[in-house]
């Protein structure tokens, strides 16, 4: 069974979200290192949610 493009939208959409409060830590913490994980996921994650529209 294949999730319909709805639920991949709301997926993604809570994955950006997710992401960029740990972003906002990881540079609160001045954690730079996890910082720049969390940019890369992001970027990731956006490009698949703007190949599914």
């Amino acid at each position: 069974m294949t999730p319909s493009d709805r639920q991949l939208h709301i997926l993604y959409l809570v994955g950006i979200a997710l992401n960029a409060i740990g972003l906002a830590y990881a540079i609160d913490s001045g954690e730079y290192l996890f910082a720049g994980t969390f940019v890369l996921i992001l970027a990731y994650i956006v490009f698949r949610f703007r190949l599914t529209r």
